[in-house]
């Protein structure tokens, strides 16, 4: 009867092994390298928000490492681990902007007129899960993702205009020119820990290793945390990758 069970197991060790070395013919593992382009913005261009003097991109790349694997006919799924960076830098002019601002040690909250510098910039580790779709030498994409934001940095400046403290009826404290000792402000310890949003994206293989790849990764979740209100739009990161792929097998 041991004899019977050892034989038993030992045939059913064998067929798992070779049934897991052949589904593991099927998988393709793809490296990437991209650079990241976007921007923390809330949806829609509000009021407050009158011109963007200019808008600056970071150096935010993504090292990624996704397995994919086609599983009715052209359909199929795709994981992987992106480790990614993602940041900006504008300046903007606002009228009746909340803003909260550090002058020389003194803090001041209230209504902000002027012009207004923001320099965000996040490290993530992020996990997608997509549907994929495969008509030819393309690989669609589309799932949702959920990001780890290792560390966070929101903060700027304000220059040539004014704050009226409390309410737009407030005492009224003007700010100087740009390079002018500018009043600071810094909300990096007020964002998330994480975050998520959905994933589109295409993959081109140019032969049989390389190909070129583009994602749009719209977040959610709001930048920050739910009990912050200095900043009273909610901000969503949405950023583009452009890079290149290289299939392991």
């Amino acid at each position: 009867m041991k004899k019977k069970i050892f034989t038993l197991l030992a045939c059913m060790a064998v067929s798992l092994s070779v049934w897991a070395e052949d589904q593991a013919e099927h998988f393709n593992y793809i490296i990437r390298l991209g650079y990241n382009v976007g921007g923390t913005a809330p949806m829609g261009m509000p009021a407050s928000i009158r011109a963007l003097n200019s808008f600056k991109p970071q150096a935010t790349f993504a090292l990624s490492f996704d397995v994919q694997r086609d599983f009715w006919g052209k359909w199929g799924a795709l994981a992987g681990l992106h480790v990614e960076d993602k940041g900006m830098k504008i300046d903007a002019r606002v009228k009746n902007y909340h803003m909260a601002i550090d002058q020389k040690g003194n803090k001041l909250e209230g209504m902000y007129t002027g012009c207004l510098v923001t320099e965000c910039f996040q490290s993530l580790y992020t996990l997608p899960v997509m549907v994929t779709y495969r008509p030819g030498r393309w690989l669609l994409k589309f799932g949702p993702y959920v990001s780890y934001v290792s560390s966070s940095e929101f903060s700027g400046s304000v220059y040539d205009g004014y704050l009226r403290v409390g309410d737009p009826t407030g005492e009224k404290v003007v700010m100087g020119k740009k390079g002018e000792n500018n009043p600071t402000f810094d909300f990096s310890k007020d964002m998330r820990n994480f975050q998520w949003g959905l994933t589109l994206g295409a993959d081109c293989q140019l032969n049989k290793r390389w190909g070129v790849y583009f994602d749009l990764n719209w977040g959610l979740s709001g930048a920050f945390e739910s009990s912050f209100k200095t900043i009273e739009q909610t901000l969503y990161p949405i950023y583009g990758t452009l890079g290149v792929s290289y299939r392991l097998k």
